[in-house]
């Protein structure tokens, strides 16, 4: 991969470094706008990606970190938190986060987003993350997540 910088990429590793998180961005050879895609690419569970999806939550953005190996359920998770849950805009996710769906990080947005974050991610011991750019990863702990995100631990679709 020939790109080392983005204007994205590096407002995420500025929010990295000033929480306190240790893991690198790593730059991939191709793009993972998938978690299937970024787990094969890193050899790891589909499981372990934290996919940083937005949503409007009775029309104010949210972000929900959730597990590749989920779906968000989004009628079911709406009604636990007491709205509507509706599937962002691309441009919805542009202006809430500065970044483009296939890479949204959990962190470096313009202002902070209202987060929940999927409690299956705990079963990890480290997670892999978008860091603003579809060619871009990095690693972080659950318990690493949920305090930068500061975000609410949930379950993101209903139990079996």
């Amino acid at each position: 991969m020939t790109i080392s910088s983005h204007p994205a990429v590096d407002r995420v590793e500025a929010a990295l470094r000033a929480s306190g998180v240790v893991g690198e961005v790593r730059w991939l050879d191709a793009a993972t706008p998938t978690a299937a895609d970024a787990a094969a690419a890193l050899g790891v569970e589909v499981g372990a990606i934290a996919n940083s999806l937005v949503f409007t939550l009775d029309g104010e953005p949210v972000l929900v970190m959730t597990s590749g190996r989920h779906r968000v359920d989004t009628a079911w998770l709406g009604a636990q938190l007491g709205g509507s849950l509706e599937r962002a805009s691309a441009a919805t996710v542009k202006a809430a986060t500065g970044q483009v769906i296939g890479g949204v990080a959990p962190l470096g947005h313009p202002a902070p987003l209202r987060t929940f974050v999927d409690t299956a991610l705990a079963d990890y011991p480290q997670l892999w993350a978008a860091a603003g750019h579809a060619h871009t990863i990095f690693p972080l702990s659950y318990a690493e997540l949920v305090r930068v995100t500061s975000g609410a631990e949930t379950a993101v679709e209903p139990p079996l």
